[in-house]
């Protein structure tokens, strides 16, 4: 091995970047903690813990500051790989720690994948209501609907990514073309004066109304407003540009080439193979207090295709698991009716259960291998002490 690969080796293998590392994270933890009042949970676990590099901002300008989640995570995973493969030999007396390093590293793994393909959303359910999609805590979508068909809606889903792109798009199943004008990740509606400027839209309620850009929230108790301006371009030319926020509450009906249509910005939706109905919303207190006990939901699970109809019982700490996702109690108003589960889809959620076993399990033999070596040393001298037998008289 020639001297850079020697050099490679032993900084990916050193307890001095183990350590380093640890540190880091410790900061990392400290600064996302500190910041969380700003931002919220959500904000601070993307640029924190989910992103590569943590940037500053300074005015306009973002500056690098400090390495993220990923590359300490990353840095952290390779110097344990390559710590264990250089150092560790396989032998039955380090089975134990070679299981607990493996835990770990799969420990590690899984963040990963959790960081990468988790997606959370919310279902709200009322009362004898029955609903089969979720909605994104986030993000959120333009939707164009076909309605001509009253028994069935055909929906085209635009994330809002490609708003903010500005370029024209073309969805096979749309006789016409969306072409991003503007676009507001967070906004306020207004009734526009008589005497104000005139509005982009030319369309639909939008020449009723202004939207003010706002600064971009991350508090907990507040959502963002996103505003857009679209303009649908037909082949014989423009359809109209419309105003679409989700602070609308209805979406807006036009019409071209003989069918029905209807257009909105709405949360982005998770449409289920399933439905869930709500028979039943309890919250239990200590009695004598106002203290919440207990909040649950006694919901009826059916799938479009029959095979399932059963109730379940959803409380805290007891989810239901179906179809891929997991299906929380997350929220509650019983004076009016309603209850709101989170939903979680994580592919890799197995995982963390795997490898804190596999580190329970590999600790749990080292121990043994080494109480086993301590009692038999503690009983090899005394089956070698002399043994005095009194002489006879």
């Amino acid at each position: 091995m020639n001297e850079s690969l020697r050099s490679l080796r032993d900084f990916f293998v050193s307890l001095k970047l183990t350590v380093a590392l640890l540190v880091f994270g410790m900061l990392l933890i400290f600064a996302a903690t500190l910041d969380q009042v700003n931002l919220g949970i959500w904000a601070v676990q993307e640029k924190y813990f989910r992103s590569f590099i943590v940037y500053g901002r300074f005015g306009e300008f973002a500056v690098p500051m400090f390495p993220g989640g990923y590359v300490i995570g990353g840095l952290l995973l390779i110097n344990l790989v390559a710590a264990h493969i250089y150092r560790f030999a396989f032998t039955w007396r380090k089975l134990g720690i070679q299981l607990a390093h493996m835990g770990l590293i799969l420990l590690l793994l899984g963040e990963l994948f959790t960081g990468l393909l988790q997606e959370d959303f919310q279902m709200r359910i009322g009362r004898g209501e029955t609903v089969n999609y979720a909605e994104s805590f986030r993000d959120n979508e333009l939707v164009l609907i076909d309605v001509t068909d009253p028994e069935f809606d055909e929906v085209v889903a635009i994330p809002t990514g490609l708003l903010e792109k500005g370029k024209p798009i073309q969805h096979p199943k749309l006789p016409f073309r969306v072409v991003p004008k503007l676009y507001y990740p967070n906004s306020i509606l207004q009734m526009r004066p008589q005497d104000g400027p005139p509005s982009p839209a030319t369309a639909g309620i939008g020449p009723q109304l202004m939207a003010a850009p706002q600064p971009i929230t991350y508090r907990e108790n507040e959502r963002n407003v996103p505003t857009a301006f679209v303009e649908l371009v037909g082949s014989g030319g423009s359809l109209g540009t419309y105003l679409v926020s989700t602070g609308l509450i209805r979406a807006q009906p036009f019409e071209h080439a003989g069918r029905q249509w209807k257009i909105a910005l709405r949360v982005r939706r998770l449409y289920q193979p399933f439905s869930l109905t709500l028979n039943e919303l309890r919250h239990d207190v200590y009695p004598g207090t106002e203290i919440p006990k207990n909040f649950s939901s006694r919901v009826q699970l059916k799938t479009a295709d029959g095979r399932e109809d059963r109730e379940v019982l959803i409380f805290m700490n007891n989810p239901l698991r179906f179809g891929g996702q997991t299906f929380y109690q997350y929220q509650m108003d019983r004076s009016s009716g309603f209850t709101v589960l989170q939903v979680v889809r994580n592919p890799s959620w197995l995982v963390p259960y795997i490898a804190c076993t596999l580190m329970t399990l590999g600790l749990l033999v080292q121990f043994g291998f080494h109480l086993i070596a301590f009692v038999g040393r503690r009983r090899a001298p005394a089956a070698a002490a002399p043994v005095s037998i009194p002489a006879a008289r």
